[in-house]
């Protein structure tokens, strides 16, 4: 087998440099750990991104995939459909918030999700405008790019991007952007930019992912949600990363009471494997005439399998109780850290969707982006896998597999502290928390 060194070089001379990746180049994997090509170990606390919420290769998933492969691989839905894919949406239209009759539709990817999302509520309203937030992050295609409040690294030269997309300021109270200030910037594109009988919906990501995991204030949702019943615009909450189990719901728009019309779901839903889809109102769903939705590969059979599992693991292990155990421990090692270390600014998260902010220092709240990077970098070096995030690339992510032994977990919580420490010039030592 090649070496991860090999192995960069021939990444270099055949992939696209536009594709992004880390170096360490993975052999096996197994519930919240990995190992290189080379034999070393990693702990996992990227879990894909927010993909493996149950862990890689749980044995539940793999046993109904390969039992599915037995029958069959491919139809696609269109031409030969099948009783999992039906079963499937029944299953998540009842998980789904809201008294009503839902419908859903099943496709690959989050950003195709997305799509189609807008595409049910122009059709449906007749609208053809839509507004994001700042911060949010929707997928890289031409539409989900123009819908993405983030420049670096997803929309700068790719342009032009789709017309009547519109962002609003996003509640940050960290940095000072109240839940009246993000609603008086509603209201001022109401009145300057776009009339609100013009939009067909109003798109947000309950918990921000690549945005740096704010979480929008539960009144703010809430507020979302009169504006849009007013106006008669479509809500759509983007739960593609922080959805499935994740924040210690099924949905993590279910903490703030709110019900949203369409609901956009991924990553975590296949449990490992290409699958997205769009659950929401039936008056909604339906709209759209035959054809009008779908694609070859929506809904694979592998994939549906591998979602019935994964909704099975989560049932019947108490992944939503996990999540905020995970989460709190997290939470109180971070909470522990940032009051030694004025360099984190913020710690915050729902579940076990956790983040820590990086500044330079605590008044002026300036991004430390490198000191993120170096987190990141000397984590890897002792066995840890990290994310970033963040508009300004300041935000270190926690994603670690729900289904995380409490022994690696706490294993995984050290390294951090001691990566922390090390990158930010603290003498390195055993967190006591």
């Amino acid at each position: 087998m090649s070496t991860s060194q090999e192995l960069k070089a021939r990444k270099a001379a055949a992939v696209a440099n536009g594709v992004s990746t880390r170096g360490i180049y993975v052999a096996r994997a197994q519930n919240a750990e990995l190992w290189d090509v080379e034999g070393r170990r990693y702990i996992d606390f990227a879990a894909g991104i927010a993909v493996l919420n149950t862990g890689h290769r749980h044995p539940r998933v793999m046993a109904a995939v390969a039992q599915q492969a037995e029958c069959f691989a491919h139809t696609c839905f269109h031409v030969s459909p099948y009783e999992s894919y039906v079963r499937l949406a029944e299953r998540l239209n009842a998980l789904a918030p809201g008294d009503f009759a839902k419908k859903s539709v099943f496709l690959s990817s989050g950003a195709e999700a997305v799509e189609n999302a807008i595409k049910i509520a122009r059709y449906h309203t007749k609208r053809s405008a839509v507004i994001a937030f700042s911060g949010g992050f929707h997928g890289r295609t031409l539409l989900t790019m123009a819908l993405t409040g983030k420049v670096m690294p997803y929309k700068r030269g790719f342009g032009p991007f789709p017309a009547e997309v519109y962002h609003a300021q996003f509640p940050n109270p960290y940095r000072g952007i109240t839940t009246a200030e993000a609603l008086a910037d509603l209201d001022r594109l109401f009145h300057g930019d776009v009339d609100p009988k013009s939009v067909a919906a109003i798109l947000i990501e309950p918990v921000q992912g690549e945005g740096g995991f704010n979480v929008a204030p539960f009144e703010f949702l809430r507020a979302l949600r009169r504006i849009c019943d007013e106006h008669g615009i479509v809500l759509i909450a983007d739960e593609v990363q922080g959805g499935i189990a994740r924040t210690g719901r099924m949905f993590s728009i279910e903490h703030s009471g709110v019900i949203p019309d369409l609901i956009t779901v991924a990553k975590g839903l296949g449990g490992g494997l290409p699958l997205s889809g769009v659950t929401g109102r039936a008056s909604i769903m339906d709209a759209a005439h035959p054809g009008g939705l779908g694609g070859t590969y929506g809904g694979n059979p592998l994939c549906i399998a591998a979602a019935h599992a994964v909704l099975d693991v989560i049932e019947s292990e108490g992944l939503c109780a996990r999540a905020e155990h995970v989460g709190q421990r997290m939470r109180s090692r971070l909470e522990s850290l940032a009051a030694q270390l004025p360099c984190i600014g913020d710690v915050r998260g729902l579940g076990a969707m956790v983040a820590f902010e990086l500044v330079k220092d605590p008044k002026s709240k300036t991004a430390d982006a490198e000191l993120t990077a170096a987190i990141l970098a000397r984590a890897e070096q002792r066995g840890l896998i990290l994310l970033s995030c963040g508009t300004e690339a300041n935000v270190v992510r926690l994603l670690a597999p729900l289904t995380i032994e409490d022994a690696v977990l706490e294993e995984g919580l050290d390294l951090l502290a001691a990566s922390i420490k090390d990158a930010s010039g603290v003498e390195s030592k055993r967190d006591a928390a």
